[in-house]
């Protein structure tokens, strides 16, 4: 049985109950959060814990900033860590599953001049596997997960497969460390998502989908019987979020999704 939620920004609706009124009334079971920089998520926290006591199931959060903490500038990957931690414990406060983040953003790529990075890939590994330690360390003492996100080549230059992500994890050796995939991101780096998803299983903690344009699923050209047979196969049991952008009518396009995953799922 998939259980799947849709991040807060797709959903209509002023507060989180509104919102979590047409999740469920659209099939979705939960809705994950959105995590901004400069402490905002957990400003929130009024907010989140008047939603939890009107019973809103939010399991995750995304990040949602402009640095992270694979950031070549030291001040810059110091906060990142902070507000990842941050992130962590508000979502243990609301008895979430854990957050999501990638190693960076937007920072570079060797597919776009001037393709060499200002950081050797030693240095990058070193950071990535500081960054992991201390975050995942954070995670374990709060009781949550930690979810690293391979982007695709164009969108990061470090961590873009999952088996890229699973050598970390293994070698920072913490279970509060695991893998959350993407399918828009898996459609552009793994030459077969299927075997990527079977062979990464042990270490995938979360998922979030999209199609092969980052449209709603079933917007593009994913074979999701595939793709979901696999998580299927690998025993994984966490929700699918939908983290897209929407084609169509917004509200429709949202409502299409349930529907739409629960069918390619058979």
């Amino acid at each position: 049985m998939l259980r799947l939620a849709c991040q807060e920004q797709l959903l209509p609706g002023d507060t989180l109950q509104a919102k979590w009124d047409f999740a469920q009334a659209a099939g979705y079971d939960a809705i994950e959060l959105r995590g901004k920089g400069d402490f905002h998520f957990r400003s929130r926290l009024p907010e989140l814990r008047a939603a939890l006591a009107d019973g809103v199931v939010m399991p995750t959060v995304c990040v949602d900033m402009l640095h992270f903490f694979g950031a070549f500038d030291d001040d810059l990957r110091r906060d990142a860590v902070e507000q990842m931690k941050s992130q962590l414990s508000v979502i243990a406060e609301l008895g979430g599953l854990g957050a999501q983040t990638p190693a960076s953003y937007g920072m570079f790529s060797r597919r776009l001049p001037p393709f060499e990075p200002p950081r050797t890939e030693a240095g990058d590994r070193e950071v990535l596997l500081a960054g992991l330690a201390e975050l995942g360390e954070h995670a374990r003492a709060e009781g949550v997960t930690l979810f690293l996100e391979p982007l695709n080549r164009y969108e990061d230059h470090m961590v873009n497969r999952l088996e890229q992500a699973v050598d970390l994890i293994r070698e920072v050796g913490l279970d509060s460390v695991r893998v959350g995939i993407d399918s828009y991101h898996m459609n552009i780096e793994e030459a077969d998502p299927s075997a990527a998803i079977i062979a990464a299983a042990p270490y995938i903690g979360h998922a979030q989908v999209s199609d092969s344009n980052r449209f709603q699923p079933g917007a593009g050209h994913l074979d999701w019987p595939a793709w979901l047979g696999a998580l299927q196969a690998a025993g994984y049991e966490g929700y699918l979020a939908a983290e897209c952008r929407l084609a169509g009518d917004p509200l429709q396009a949202v409502r299409s999704v349930p529907g739409f995953l629960r069918r390619a799922a058979g």
